[in-house]
């Protein structure tokens, strides 16, 4: 059984000056300590090369954090900030960890720790992690205690890399040890599929080949690399949000059932059903590039003074994938993300097959969406008769929208969930080196295939559109049927027929794809 880290806990997060640290790591710690999950004698150090003070450390951190209004606030903030450390040094040479490990141990010497819990966060470059683990190993780890590593994607850059840095951090720490972050598994919605799935048999029952017609996956964000281009140039979109993000929402809309909610159950289940992914289909492929705004007020990718002017880096990607096993086999999969586009929005949509023909004609598909964010909602569109004496049929949904349904709760954002996990010993939203060793097995082809001579050339986009020319046939090619081929108006989501106020019709097309 996993130690759960409370009282008296030193938490190290390596490269802390970075804006990773101090816009996400500092704030879900306060988050958790403003929320009572972060007890009062935990000691904070922050460590990086930067020579800083901790006031200087402080004032990067500050306007991160969501503090509460008034006295109580400023008290939260003044006593966090008194558990807050900040050493400096080298992440290469010893100097630096030999200085932390002398400030650790006076203070657990101090308050009477025996067998210390120690948790490292590494808001850090993959290039330095190897440096970092060898000199948590020699100086900072307790065999007497418990030693536990947060590590930031990326998690190396093909399959080979990938296993090189596990062979590398292998002999030094154990899998256990080893907490692999991927942010989106901390994400409410996507930690509520496994019971949206398993814990409802009225969606369980039509969760297959049998009634589902397609699975589409979105990733869209309305905004360009912004200046920051010269990292995005050397990932691009797949690398970036594909193979770890939107694989392993894939990965839990697909996986079956596991024999309970234990981390390595679910684990086994996403590996089992990564080995049943079909080879992704090099030349089915929709991939692109945003250029200008049609109004020219928008930059083009290039544009970019960090990125490459020949670049042809990929900043929008729709992959096919097929899933050969008996629950997915023919069920077209499709996975898009993309940058500069006409909206923000993360979401699954499972579109179901058609009603038999008959009786209705002519008549929409039911569609299940989560939306992942913003907003995060799930919400069923289904087909029922207009009120009144009409006999026609409309389109309505069943509306779960977090903000107006739980209004009262504090949904914690996905850093201060997966760190409450990783002090607990929670794996479960945490990535095991064989599900990572197999997502990139599935990935480096199609990687090295669109970085070789034979790759196509990416399709321009303007920013600020839905996408690549063709985009439109692609899904449709894949199976998802657009909205507006059925003539059914779509209700919002209720009617009162005599106020123009309460009742907001559109196409049932909406912003659906």
């Amino acid at each position: 059984m996993s130690v759960k880290y409370a009282k008296d806990t030193s938490i190290v997060v390596f490269g802390a000056s970075g804006d990773l640290a101090k816009k996400k790591t500092f704030p879900a710690l306060f988050g958790l300590f403003r929320e009572g999950h972060l007890d009062a004698t935990t000691r904070i150090y922050g460590y990086a090369r930067s020579k800083l003070t901790k006031e200087e450390l402080k004032e990067r951190i500050l306007p991160n954090l969501k503090r509460p209004s008034g006295a109580e606030g400023d008290a939260k903030v003044h006593k966090f900030f008194t558990m807050l450390h900040y050493v400096h040094g080298p992440y290469d040479t010893p100097e630096g960890y030999v200085k932390l490990k002398e400030v650790i141990e006076q203070h657990e010497e101090e308050v009477g720790v025996k067998e210390p819990h120690r948790l490292f966060y590494f808001a850090l470059p993959p290039g330095v992690f190897l440096s970092v683990a060898t000199e948590i190993k020699k100086n900072l780890y307790v065999p007497n205690g418990g030693t536990r590593l947060i590590v930031e994607k990326p998690f190396g850059h093909d399959l080979k890399s990938s296993r090189e840095l596990q062979e590398n951090l292998a002999p030094l720490f154990s899998e256990d040890e080893i907490y692999r972050i991927d942010h989106y598994l901390g994400k409410e919605l996507v930690k509520n599929l496994l019971v949206l799935r398993f814990g409802n048999t009225v969606l369980n029952a039509a969760w297959n080949k049998e009634n589902l017609q397609s699975i589409v996956i979105s990733f869209k964000e309305p905004f360009g690399t912004e200046g920051r281009g010269g990292y995005f140039d050397s990932i691009g979109i797949i690398r970036d949000i594909m193979q770890n993000h939107l694989l392993q929402v894939l990965t839990l809309v697909t996986m079956e059932r596991p024999v309970s909610f234990d981390a390595e159950s679910v684990r086994d289940e996403k590996v089992k059903v990564l080995k049943a992914f079909a080879p992704i289909d090099h030349k089915d492929l929709l991939v692109g590039q945003y250029a200008k705004s049609a109004d020219g007020s928008k930059p083009g990718y290039k544009d970019d003074e960090t990125v490459d002017p020949k670049s042809k880096q990929l900043t929008f990607a729709a992959l096919p994938f097929r899933i050969n096993n008996e629950r997915w086999d023919g069920v077209p999969i499709i996975m898009r993300a993309g940058k500069a586009l006409n909206e923000g929005k993360v979401e699954i949509r499972l579109q179901y097959k058609d009603v038999a023909s008959g009786v209705f004609q002519d008549i929409p598909q039911n569609e299940l969406v989560i939306r992942i964010q913003p907003d995060p909602a799930v919400y069923m569109k289904f087909n029922a008769k207009t009120p009144g004496l009409s006999n026609v049929a409309q389109v309505t949904d069943l509306d779960l929208t977090y903000s107006s349904r739980y209004k009262d709760f504090w949904i914690p954002e996905a850093y201060e969930v997966l760190i409450k996990d990783a002090l607990e010993g929670d794996h479960s939203n945490f990535v095991r080196d064989d599900e990572l060793d197999v997502s990139w097995k599935l990935f480096t082809p199609l990687l090295e295939y669109l970085e070789g001579p034979e790759a196509p050339p990416p399709a321009e986009y303007p920013y600020g559109s839905r996408g690549p020319p063709g985009l439109r046939e692609y899904m449709e090619k894949h199976g998802y049927t657009i909205a507006e081929q059925h003539n059914h108006p779509y209700t919002w989501p209720v009617t009162s027929p005599g106020s123009k106020e309460r009742v907001r019709r559109a196409s049932y097309a909406g912003k659906r794809w």
